[in-house]
């Protein structure tokens, strides 16, 4: 059990807890198991780590709510609760979550390594602020990193989740797309919503998404920022050149992690470009404190032709004189 306290200043309370506290009494009734007792200016909050981290997370809503609408009422009170229906990390067991759930999906589904070297990028993640995770397409490199910084983001050990990804022009050339450039750029960054939906109910990603606490950008928009208590995770990094690895690496500021994902066999930049991601494991190989994790066809958890079809495609090489 913890307690917390959240402080209700410049607010009127009678227009915030409603009339005999009605309000809170709403929000009292969707957790059943914990206290919330209203006093003064104060809300003081008594419950299980899972339920007061949601609760927390509607307060700061409501009083957004508040200072943008300047009322609150018992439907936005429910609608905001709707919000954080979905099931969520049970309590943990000294700091870890139990049998090895990183989190509970949309639908219920817990997300969890099921490989040993997905567990080795969790632990590496868990030990390191700077982590490179390498394989092939379908490992869950990606997946699982970005359960991680859900994770990390539900827990509040940061504020914000950033994720980036090189535009390259793999046999498209994106002029020629129709759309403005969010849309030509979205495409790329496909699989990473496909990851947070899988993860965070709609609603809630969107209201996410508005605020940019959870911002999904190419390469380029790192540039200049520096990226203060965020967890930020680059997908497909074999495909940055040197110079953009470095920029984005120098982004990450105090209280942030750093996942760098990417797979050094399929590089889409011009035979004469070397790989961003190649020199980087090269130079920081050695660097305490950044972990490396190397993900195999052993470790993919999509169809089972797709570990077929990297072997065969490894074996072609290898035969290559």
């Amino acid at each position: 059990m913890i307690e917390k306290t959240v402080h209700l200043d410049n607010i009127s309370l009678i227009d915030f807890l409603g009339v005999e506290n009605k309000n809170i009494d709403s929000l009292a009734a969707a957790f059943p198991k914990s206290r919330i007792v209203s006093r003064g200016n104060e809300i003081l909050l008594k419950g299980s780590t899972a339920d007061i981290v949601q609760i927390d997370d509607i307060l700061t809503a409501l009083i957004q709510h508040y200072h943008k609408y300047g009322r609150v009422t018992e439907e936005n009170v429910k609608s905001y609760i709707a919000r954080e229906e979905e099931i969520v990390l049970p309590e943990p067991t000294n700091g870890a979550p139990p049998d090895g759930v990183i989190i509970y999906g949309t639908r219920g589904s817990a997300i969890k390594p099921k490989t040993v070297n997905q567990q080795k990028l969790v632990d590496e993640v868990r030990d390191n602020d700077l982590v490179f995770a390498l394989g092939p397409a379908g490992t869950g490199k990606t997946y699982i990193s970005v359960a991680m910084a859900v994770q990390a983001l539900k827990n509040k050990s940061v504020k914000k989740i950033i994720i980036s990804r090189p535009a390259v022009e793999a046999g498209e050339n994106l002029g020629f797309l129709p759309g403005d450039l969010k849309e030509k750029i979205d495409p790329y960054l496909r699989p990473i919503y496909d990851a947070l939906n899988d993860m965070i109910p709609y609603e809630k990603l969107t209201y996410y998404m508005e605020r940019e606490i959870i911002e999904i950008a190419p390469l380029a928009y790192m540039r200049g920022r520096t990226l203060n208590n965020a967890f930020i995770l680059l997908d497909e990094a074999q495909n940055t050149t040197p110079m953009q690895m470095k920029m984005f690496m120098t982004r990450m500021g105090p209280d942030s992690k750093m996942i760098i994902t990417g797979d050094p066999t399929q590089v889409d930049l011009p035979s004469n470009q070397r790989s961003g991601l190649q020199e980087a494991i090269s130079v920081l190989r050695n660097v305490r404190g950044i972990g490396f994790v190397e993900l195999s066809e052993k470790d993919v958890v999509r169809h089972r032709l797709v570990k077929d079809i990297i072997d065969a495609y490894s074996k072609h090489t290898a035969r290559k004189p």
